[in-house]
């Protein structure tokens, strides 16, 4: 009898488990559990809530000061580029908000819609909307379509509009977009994609929202900040913007010192491209002191350069 018990008990645990694992979103301790090194504010869902005046700034950061960060990090897998831009004079950063779309099978695409159904979510329509609806503002949209182009068109100009409407940023899509006249008039919205067509989403299905994907050679978690331009896209793991952000605006002080002081003749090129003497240094200390328009507060500069090693 009590082996009995004991085999029921084994089986009803592993049933709740695979119950909990046929989710379209993870549970808020699982996405908490996925970024654990993030100890600042969370949205509702548990995706790290990095703050709106560092995306802010994120906007002035180099591609290559973002990457040459994470990469000394250890973080080599977190830049893509080759996208086709709907408006590539602009900048855009964001929270990702993740997808993951496969080709379509018919009984997963089933079970899905059933999950989706008992959580509550829309059932008018493609799953395709699914990711929209719960877009918070600041978010990108960040979807894996396996670089599917005809028949792989996520949006449209009228889920752009709804895209825009909640998040005020736009996407970055491993995949297509159909209307790009239309998604090009909408004001504020931009897309990173990888093509276009002016074919409908057919044979796709939608299967996560909000778990890790996969970007071409990028590894996206949640709630990572994003930074995309004319370059590239690069995925920042959210307790590293911080860091990042102040340690780019430090090279961006740094480089335009050095460049001030070589057209004045003062150093040479060898001297700023090495590492610094200690009168240089201190002559930068001088000129950031006088200096109006930092990047940065006062108190982070100070707080940086205690640590820095010239």
């Amino acid at each position: 009898m009590l082996k009995k018990i004991s085999a029921l008990a084994f089986a009803i645990a592993i049933s709740a488990q695979l119950l909990i694992a046929q989710q379209i979103s993870p549970t808020i301790d699982q996405v908490k559990m996925l970024t654990s090194q993030w100890e600042g504010e969370r949205f509702a869902d548990g995706r790290p809530k990095v703050p709106a005046a560092l995306l802010k700034r994120l906007e002035n950061v180099s591609m290559e000061e973002a990457w040459g960060f994470l990469r000394n990090k250890g973080y080599h897998n977190q830049f893509e580029n080759d996208w086709i831009i709907i408006n590539d004079d602009k900048v855009m950063t964001g929270r990702a908000l993740t997808a993951q779309y496969m080709p379509l099978r018919p009984d997963m695409n089933e079970l899905v819609r059933e999950i989706g159904k008992n959580e509550g979510r829309v059932q008018a329509g493609g799953t395709n909307s699914w990711p929209i609806d719960v877009l918070q503002e600041g978010d990108i949209y960040v979807a894996d379509s396996y670089a599917k182009i005809v028949d792989g068109t996520l949006i449209g100009d009228n889920l752009g509009n709804a895209i825009y409407a909640k998040s005020k940023r736009g996407v970055v899509f491993y995949g297509s977009v159909r209307d790009m006249a239309g998604l090009s008039e909408i004001d504020g919205f931009n897309g990173w994609i990888k093509g276009h067509d002016p074919s409908y989403i057919q044979q796709m299905m939608l299967t996560t929202i909000n778990y890790p994907i996969r970007i071409g050679r990028a590894t996206v978690m949640p709630g990572d900040a994003v930074l995309a331009n004319k370059y590239g896209v690069i995925f920042i793991p959210s307790f590293l913007l911080a860091d990042l952000v102040i340690n780019a605006e430090f090279i961006m002080l740094r480089d335009e010192f050095g460049i001030q002081r070589l057209r004045e003749g003062k150093y040479t090129a060898g001297e700023i491209d090495s590492r610094w003497s200690e009168s240089i240094v201190k002559d930068f200390l001088d000129w950031v002191n006088k200096k109006q328009d930092l990047p940065m507060s006062r108190e982070e500069l100070d707080n940086f350069l205690k640590d820095r090693n010239w």
